[in-house]
């Protein structure tokens, strides 16, 4: 077990349990009811991502959310006006900005953030007035981390996405290389002052190698864990991932 001051912390998607409520246009199975069952079994926090098209998770739940918690509220988003408005109303523990394209099945890459940095920044600061923590998610590419480190973001989500894609596909050498990336940005990312944390796409064949790297203080996994709690029940599948994480961070 790593020491408490290296503990890494584990952050729990819960949007597809609203995915398979929505697929029947019913009230169950209520995405409320599995954060606070993540939190029981000892989740640090809960990631939400409200889309611009509500195809998960809505409105109310992020009010239901935000009345139910007494761990941390990630509320994931796009950087437009609505989704601002709506953050300052609820004020979660932390904000963070992903692109978000209507067609895409998930996010598919990481937030252009050195193309417009000054928007950004403009952006973020009311946010962080209300002291929202705000992390921008990224791709481990040096340009986008150091535009985060500028605009006054202080926190980086690295987008694991490739690495686990490639994995899964039997692209080692590629898998490999990505790899080394992530490492490399969480490094940079560390030496810039700002907190790393990592996620999409982890499983318990991928997790251990992010897990591993001291610079990263959380990971964010919703889809694998919402799945295989399908099998063997949220708290089964949560304790197993942190078994996983504490084996490699130690």
């Amino acid at each position: 077990m790593p020491e408490t001051a290296d503990i890494l912390r584990l952050g729990v998607n819960i949007d597809h349990v609203a995915t398979v409520r929505n697929a029947r246009g019913s009230a169950y199975p209520d995405p409320v009811r599995a954060a606070l069952m993540a939190e029981e079994a000892g989740a640090d926090g809960i990631t939400a991502h409200l889309r611009e098209d509500r195809r998960h998770i809505k409105d109310d739940d992020i009010s239901g959310l935000m009345d139910a918690l007494s761990i941390p509220l990630n509320f994931e988003m796009a950087a437009t006006d609505e989704m601002q408005a709506i953050a300052l109303k609820h004020q979660p523990h932390a904000v963070c900005l992903v692109p978000e394209k209507r067609e895409e099945l998930t996010t598919e890459g990481g937030l252009e953030v050195a193309a417009q940095d000054d928007r950004l920044g403009e952006y973020i600061a009311p946010l962080r007035d209300a002291g929202c923590r705000v992390s921008l998610f990224i791709g481990a590419d040096e340009a986008q981390i150091r535009a985060a480190a500028r605009i006054g973001a202080p926190v980086v989500e690295l987008h694991t996405g490739a690495y686990c894609d490639y994995h899964s596909e039997g692209r080692f050498e590629a898998r490999d290389a990505e790899l080394a990336r992530l490492r490399e940005g969480a490094k940079l990312a560390q030496s810039l002052g700002l907190e790393v944390h990592m996620g999409h796409g982890l499983t318990y064949e991928t997790v251990a190698p992010i897990a591993a790297m001291s610079e990263v203080k959380e990971l964010n996994i919703g889809h694998f864990l919402i799945g295989e709690a399908i099998f063997r029940g949220l708290p089964e599948a949560m304790a197993e991932m942190r078994r996983l994480m504490d084996e490699a961070r130690g």
